[in-house]
């Protein structure tokens, strides 16, 4: 398995526009986050959970050349406004690309991207295979993939297992019996606003209290703002074992 965090930070990207805050003044590269999406090679599949406005750049920085999937864990537009630009992917394939949803998901898109859904559509649309999932293991092009249901504030968002690696993100609370299904990760991603509760979001301690509790061997905190803090110092801060993620990271295992 091999999967490399194409953006590490939340809706407004850091730097937002305008800040001046340290962190967004910062020269250290790991402190410049694009909005949160990771992209996974496993037994051969190029699967991307997520797809935001930071989408087409993403793939070109990582230099994706091929793309077998997308999952989206759930609706707001930081996670699925660059559906559009799946269409290089069409043109070189020369098929549909699965994008994996939930049926409340799909219903939001019909919204945001209408022209997908017309009776006559629009030639040179992005051609999708919408393929709907509910909080049950699933079948991806051959490999299980298992939901794990969390809430954001009171939105219900998919984080995912894939074998021996997690990714939640969106989140500030995940029930027992969801916690439940990451028994026994290797390496576990979540999300990490900032320090200061969040109405929707786990706060660093938060965070950490919950990689404690699932016990990872790694963890990768993302989807963190500017008001976490200096990547450098917030990692001399965090307990073995636990980390900051950041944009362009790759981690491969078995080693």
């Amino acid at each position: 398995m091999r999967v490399i965090f194409l953006g590490t930070g939340t809706s407004q990207g850091v730097p937002p526009i305008g800040c001046a805050s340290p962190v967004c003044l910062s020269l250290d590269p790991r402190d410049k986050r694009l909005r949160s999406s990771i992209w996974l090679e496993w037994e051969g599949r190029s699967i991307v959970v997520d797809a935001g406005p930071d989408f087409r750049y993403q793939m070109i920085r990582a230099g994706v050349q091929r793309l077998d999937a997308i999952l989206f864990t759930h609706e707001h537009r930081d996670h699925t406004a660059g559906l559009d630009d799946i269409r290089p992917f069409n043109y070189r394939q020369q098929e549909p690309i699965p994008v994996y949803l939930h049926s409340r998901v799909l219903e939001s898109l019909k919204g945001q991207f209408a022209y997908l859904f017309a009776e006559n559509p629009y030639p040179g649309i992005p051609d999708v295979d919408f393929r709907l999932i509910e909080n049950l293991e699933f079948d991806l092009l051959g490999l299980e993939v298992t939901p794990i249901q969390v809430l954001h504030y009171k939105l219900p968002v998919f984080g995912f297992r894939f074998g021996p690696f997690a990714y939640v993100t969106d989140a500030n609370r995940i029930d027992e019996v969801e916690l439940a299904k990451l028994e026994g990760v290797e390496v576990l991603v979540l999300n990490a606003l900032r320090r200061e509760p969040h109405i929707s979001h786990f706060t660093l301690d938060e965070a950490v209290a919950i990689a404690q509790k699932v016990g990872a061997k790694q963890t990768y905190f993302t989807h963190m703002s500017h008001q976490i803090g200096l990547h450098d110092e917030v990692c001399g801060e965090l307990p073995d074992g636990i980390d900051l993620a950041y944009d362009g990271l790759e981690l491969t295992w078995p080693d």
